[in-house]
This record gives C-alpha cells, sequence and structure tokens, in this order.
C-alpha cells in the first residue's frame, strides 16, 4: 500500500430493502485536497451509484466537479487557484477586505475550468447544506441552474474571513459547515440506509470547542444565532461522527478518511503538502473501488475496520 492506510471503515448492519443510497462529503477548505483525490478515482472508473450527494462547503465544489465528469478539475481549482493571492490574501482582511474570496474563486474557476452544467444537472441530485444566519441552523437545497452559483457562494462563505452575506430565496447564508458539517444524519432524514462518508480529518479526529466564545460573539455580533451555532459546533460535529460509528439498525455507512499523516490544514497553500494530500486521496479512492469489487483482498460485507 506505499505506506499509506486505507482509513475506510465500514459500520454494517442489516439490509434495508429498496433503500436509498447517498454520497456525503465534508469540506474544510484546503482540506478538500483529499476528497478531490477520492472522486477522481471514482472518475476513473466511472463510478457513480449514488442516488443523491449531500455537500458541505468545498465538498459541494467537490462534488460539482465529480457529478460534471471533469477530472482533476478540483485538483486545479485546488492547487492553482485557491493559493492564488486573488483568493487568499490576509493584507487584504486586515484593511476590512475578504480574508477568502469566495466568489471570486467560483467565476474564475468557471472561466478557466467551464463546467458541463448538461451532465451536472442530468447527473445525480446534488444537495447543499447552507447555514441560516437568522436561525443558526442548516437548510438544505437542492442545487439547479438558477441557484447554482448563489448556493456554492452560500455554502462556502466562512464566517468572518468572507465579509459578504449571500441573499437569495428569502434567506441569508453562511458555511454550511457552520451547522453540518457531516450531514450525515440530514441523508438518512432523506431515505438514504446506505451511506458512504468522505472525511477531511483522520478517523481518529474529534473536534474541540471553540476557544474564545466571547471574541466569536463580539465579531459575530450582527449574527448572535451563527455565534451560537459556532459555539456548539464542535459538539453538533462529534455526534456525527458517533451516529457515523453507531448508525441506526437499518443502515450502512461506509467512511473514507484521510491517514494520519495526512498534512493539510484548513488554509495550507504548500502546493507539496497539497499535493501528497490529493495522491492520499486518490489511493483512498482507488482501494475503495478494490474492496468493493472484492479484488483488494477484502470482503466488504464482512470487514468493520478495514485497513
Amino acid at each position: 500500500m506505499g505506506g499509506i492506510i486505507l482509513q475506510l471503515s465500514v459500520y454494517k448492519v442489516v439490509e434495508f430493502e429498496m433503500s436509498k443510497s447517498a454520497l456525503i462529503v465534508e469540506g474544510g477548505a484546503m482540506r478538500g485536497i483529499f476528497a478531490a483525490g477520492v472522486l477522481d478515482a471514482f472518475m476513473q472508473e466511472d463510478f457513480r451509484p449514488y442516488d443523491f450527494a449531500i455537500g458541505v462547503s468545498a465538498g459541494v465544489s467537490n462534488l460539482v466537479g465529480y457529478l460534471s465528469q471533469a477530472p482533476k478539475r478540483s485538483y486545479s481549482v485546488i492547487t492553482t487557484m485557491a493559493t492564488d493571492k486573488t483568493f487568499f490574501n490576509p493584507a487584504r482582511f486586515a484593511k476590512g477586505g475578504n480574508l477568502v474570496d469566495v466568489k471570486w474563486l467560483w467565476n474564475e474557476s468557471n472561466q478557466r475550468y467551464p463546467l458541463d452544467c448538461g451532465e451536472l444537472f442530468s447527473s445525480i441530485p446534488l444537495i447543499a447544506a447552507v447555514t441560516n444566519v437568522d436561525t443558526g441552523s442548516a437548510d438544505y437545497y437542492h442545487i439547479k441552474p438558477e441557484n447554482l452559483s448563489n448556493v456554492v457562494e452560500a455554502t462556502t462563505a466562512l464566517p468572518i474571513a468572507y465579509r459578504e452575506t449571500p441573499c437569495f430565496s428569502g434567506g441569508c447564508y453562511t458555511d454550511g459547515g457552520v451547522a453540518d458539517s457531516i450531514p450525515v444524519r440530514e441523508a438518512y432524514r432523506r431515505g438514504a440506509r446506505e451511506i458512504t462518508v468522505i472525511l477531511s480529518h483522520p478517523l481518529s479526529y474529534r473536534m474541540k470547542p471553540q476557544k474564545y466564545q466571547w471574541m466569536l460573539k463580539k465579531l459575530l455580533k450582527k449574527f448572535p444565532n451563527i455565534a451560537e451555532s459556532m459555539a456548539v459546533r464542535a459538539e453538533n460535529y462529534n455526534q456525527s461522527l458517533e451516529f457515523i460509528r453507531n448508525p441506526p439498525k437499518d443502515a450502512t455507512i461506509k467512511v473514507i478518511a484521510p491517514p494520519e499523516a495526512f498534512a493539510v490544514k484548513r488554509l495550507t497553500m504548500d502546493k507539496a503538502v497539497l499535493d501528497a494530500g490529493y495522491q492520499m486521496g486518490l489511493k483512498a479512492g482507488e482501494e475503495h473501488l478494490a474492496i468493493r469489487k472484492g479484488t483488494y483482498g477484502l470482503d466488504i460485507e464482512d470487514c468493520h475496520f478495514c485497513i
């Protein structure tokens, strides 16, 4: 395995007749390079067995590339555009501007790497999680041609780092990861009983409670419910992980997560580190497919922690 441990776990219970299958992709800004690799491996095999997909933040961007059948698109956007100072600019932020300009990234990426919208919207239904700034709770939008740009901007609009507040369809929104970082429970609520989750952290990760909550409340004084959601984000995140590890008896959850050696952080700009993270994702995706095919030496129906 070339020193890379496949962090694929299968939480298996009973089969659910006529159930739906879903793909969930976590966000995590630059950590999304791992999912980009996994999904490129899926595209190499034309692997799209899901009834619907749900993404959060960078996970939505990755899914857009996957469902429009654009190999290496997400890799290119992350490594050549998200590292550009037009997107990430601390000096601009210090002067009152955006630390990250998600609208520029979306618009410019579509200029450089045009999407095949015909393929995208004839494929698996794509749902994006966004956080409603008035309620602090997650809303879920089925992405369609008329709302694509608005929803992608909203789900990637990092609080504080992106000073604009996208508003559409009667609501105003911020990053979906604030309220629902891993929408596995939403997938289950929508009828999915076979769920595959691509995470942005190793399996050992547990989110720690937010430090300096007083500062968050001050910075987000215009949006108190967002500050409150961020204060309990770790609890909600870890509850999603617990749901994955102990799913309902009628559900099966498969997890693809980075190995412990995955070194990409939320704002990693080092291309060598990003490339290594992408290769880890590509390898994990290939091994996931090999396990499903029964060619990896493991039986997907019997394994719990497949390493």
